[in-house]
């Protein structure tokens, strides 16, 4: 048991359970598989917020009817470069990364692919399907928005959801180039993890009812944008990059209009998620090894950058979370108490 409550188990158990539990309520096994990929992506690099204290989550609606057990997905392309793909209201997990499959298939052959995604639902870490495309070669976007819980730029009321934006490249001989980032502060579900916790949040990332800046999870009602008290208007206009390609675009659920994903009696109705997946294939533009060249260089130029007194290494995005990844594979993922008595492991 560490300090913060928390419990280390290993990956490969951790795996098992979390399986275990989607399949136990009845999931399909492509879906459940699909969910716990993403999950333990999640929690491996260190986005605990959006890793395997989801399942219970999940388990409930799927028992409660909200998530169709055995979704079929089906895929209607429009175009050269694009495709709509419907998740039948199934497990996000398994329309999102079947979305970057057919997007790589694509973009072999056009360069570019842009796929939309509707009936689908929560998918958890924007940036696992970003990185799998960038695994296979491709630069891969992904993003989805959901149901309001982050205040405008000085408003006082939900409008946006956490929004995040989520971008990885292949790099030769290593892991993806990967920035998966949530428009708001922080994501909510970090506010639940730290409740789980008892914990105090971080100053300038929550309000309360009235709008007013809070560090107590439990009085935390909405999140704040990106950038905080004084620059939060640059949160809240990515947040809408994400409406408009999620939403807008694929003909599903605005923010404001979507059931809630917690607080509510109401797990029986789908609540028609939509997502956006972008695909480039290198090869068709200054081609695949220039482009691994050219990547390498920049990376090198980046993480050689000049350093401020006191400060620690220039890191890439990605370095922080595939070093987490290293030392969470070695030393076990920590389980908050919540997710541990759900899955036996306390």
């Amino acid at each position: 048991m560490r300090s913060d409550n928390q419990i280390l188990v290993p990956g490969a158990e951790l795996e098992r359970r979390v399986l275990r539990a989607l399949l136990d309520v009845g999931a399909s096994a492509p879906s459940a598989e699909a969910a716990v990929r993403a999950l333990m992506h999640a929690s491996r690099v260190g986005v605990d917020s959006h890793g395997v204290r989801l399942v219970e989550h999940y388990c409930r609606m799927l028992g409660g009817g909200r998530l169709n057990k055995v979704p079929e997905l089906t895929v209607r392309r429009t175009a050269v470069a694009s495709a709509m793909v419907n998740g039948d209201d199934g497990l996000g997990h398994y329309a999102a990364y079947h979305a970057v499959e057919l997007g790589m298939e694509i973009a072999r052959e056009a360069g570019v692919a842009a796929i939309g995604i509707e009936h689908s639902s929560h998918l958890g870490a924007a940036g696992a399907y970003a990185a799998a495309g960038a695994e296979q070669g491709f630069i891969t976007f992904a993003t989805t928005n959901t149901d309001a819980m982050v205040a405008l730029f000085d408003g006082a009321e939900r409008f946006h959801g956490t929004n995040p934006l989520a971008f990885a490249a292949p790099v030769p001989g290593s892991r993806p180039w990967l920035l998966d980032m949530a428009t708001s502060s922080i994501p909510m579900n970090r506010v639940l993890l730290h409740r789980s916790l008892n914990a105090p949040l971080p100053e300038g990332v929550a309000a309360d009812a009235q709008g007013a800046a809070t560090i107590d999870p439990g009085a935390a009602e909405m999140l704040l944008p990106l950038g905080g008290e004084n620059y939060g208007y640059k949160g809240a206009g990515l947040a809408g990059v994400a409406t408009l390609f999620s939403a807008l675009l694929t003909g599903t659920t605005l923010d404001p209009d979507f059931i809630p994903m917690y607080g509510t009696e109401n797990i029986h109705e789908p609540r028609n998620m939509g997502h956006f997946v972008l695909v480039i294939d290198p090869e068709k533009f200054v081609g695949g090894a220039m482009f691994g060249q050219a990547i390498m260089g920049y990376l090198a130029s980046l993480r050689g950058a000049a350093v401020r007194p006191g400060g620690g290494s220039v890191m890439a995005p990605g370095d922080r979370e595939w070093a987490e990844a290293d030392r969470r594979d070695a030393q076990g993922i920590p389980i908050d108490p919540d997710t541990a008595r759900f899955l036996v492991l306390s």
